[in-house]
């Protein structure tokens, strides 16, 4: 159980903040840019979930997602090379990865094909998963550059990939099922 007594604690004041293992870093540290985007992701969730007027469905699994986001940045604050904690760090598993799969099959059996790119847009809900989706493939990339210093054994990045996909059919689906979408027309602004 996390519990919160005190908001301020005047220690990241000098520009270092600590791990979930209590090891001090600077606040620009790769590990701590990689949670920091995924609780950024998880903010924007939430301004979708608030303002998007979201299908029921996609409203609820985006709820599950946002715990599953507190999943994710529990993972992320604890470096895999730590000392033991003396319990059982938080780690984002598999079946995490492979709900979202379904939940992309799901959506995608009633869409349109997509036969261009489209353009983020459309109702007010699918513009608000599409920014989402885009914040999610900046956290992928914080993620990556996080597992070119450190090693990651947990599926955090494939974690975020299918959320990023799961996004952008959402998106597709909040907009007529596709039948809305706004396809992209190459070089139609150079004429």
């Amino acid at each position: 159980m996390v519990y919160l007594s005190r908001i301020y604690t005047k220690s990241g004041d000098q520009g270092e903040t600590s791990l979930g293992d209590g090891t001090r870093v600077p606040k620009g540290h790769v590990r701590i840019a990689a949670y920091g985007g995924v609780d950024e992701l998880n903010s924007v969730l939430g301004v979708a979930v608030s303002l998007g007027n979201l299908p029921e469905k996609v409203s609820g699994w985006i709820r599950v997602i946002q715990n599953d986001l507190f999943d994710v940045g529990a993972d992320l604050c604890i470096p895999e090379s730590a000392p033991a904690q003396g319990y059982t760090p938080l780690r984002v598993q598999q079946p995490q990865v492979d709900r979202l799969e379904r939940w992309i099959d799901e959506l995608n059996l009633d869409l349109a094909p997509l036969n261009s790119f489209i353009l983020p847009g459309g109702s007010p809900a699918a513009s608000l998963l599409h920014q989402a989706r885009t914040v999610c493939r900046r956290c992928e990339i914080g993620v990556s550059q996080l597992m070119q210093a450190e090693s990651l054994t947990t599926p955090v990045l494939p974690y975020l990939n299918r959320l990023s996909d799961l996004l952008f059919v959402a998106a597709r689906w909040c907009n007529g099922k596709g039948a809305d979408d706004i396809l992209w027309k190459p070089g139609a602004g150079a004429q």
